[in-house]
């Protein structure tokens, strides 16, 4: 006879067994590589503070801007190093649902309060960078892009729900998203027409 924790049930696979490991894996991968271009990018700044970051293209899109004001260090290192150590975790998770990893119920509230502070420090971050810098980092925003979604199916998993609709709550998330940068930079973006 097999002996068993019976204190903490195991997860099963949840309402989206195929979408979740997957959404973990792909957006922790691409959280990772952005986080790790920004660290670069502000490694390159603190060295030479002339540097223009390749992700500067206009007065709108310019992670220098960005990168340079108290927001970017927000808790008195640069954000991006979160990102890494986060999305790398997040992307370990996945992998290893991928590979028929089952967790504690535990496991999976720790990781829900990281994603939660996650996609309320982001959205700090996109209100920061809409109405008091005044410019978007290209970066960061790849950054909020997959920062949500994994938010949206870890909460859904934890919640035991099965949401039919879970796709329209994301693009609507992102049409607001959207609708508030056209909003704040339309005196910008009329210009280029």
């Amino acid at each position: 006879m097999p002996l068993s924790d019976s204190t903490e049930p195991r997860e099963r696979s949840g309402p989206f067994p195929r979408l979740l490991p997957w959404s973990l894996l792909l957006g922790g991968l691409i959280g990772l590589t952005a986080s790790a271009v920004l660290t670069v990018e502000k490694i390159a700044i603190l060295r030479d503070p002339a540097y223009v970051p390749s992700c500067s293209i206009n007065p709108v899109l310019s992670c220098g801007s960005v990168m340079t004001t108290p927001q970017a260090e927000a808790f008195g290192f640069p954000n991006p190093l979160l990102g890494i150590a986060g999305f790398a975790m997040v992307a370990t998770i996945g992998a290893a649902l991928l590979a028929g990893a089952t967790f504690r119920r535990w496991f999976w509230l720790g990781l829900q309060g990281g994603v939660t502070f996650a996609v309320v420090f982001v959205h700090w971050l996109i209100f920061q960078s809409l109405y008091r810098i005044g410019a978007l980092c290209p970066y960061c925003m790849v950054v909020w892009a997959v920062t949500i979604p994994i938010f949206w199916y870890v909460t859904l998993h934890n919640l035991r729900r099965r949401f039919t609709y879970h796709g329209v709550v994301l693009t609507l998330w992102a049409v607001l998203v959207l609708t508030l940068i056209t909003e704040q930079f339309w005196s910008y973006w009329r210009t280029l027409g």
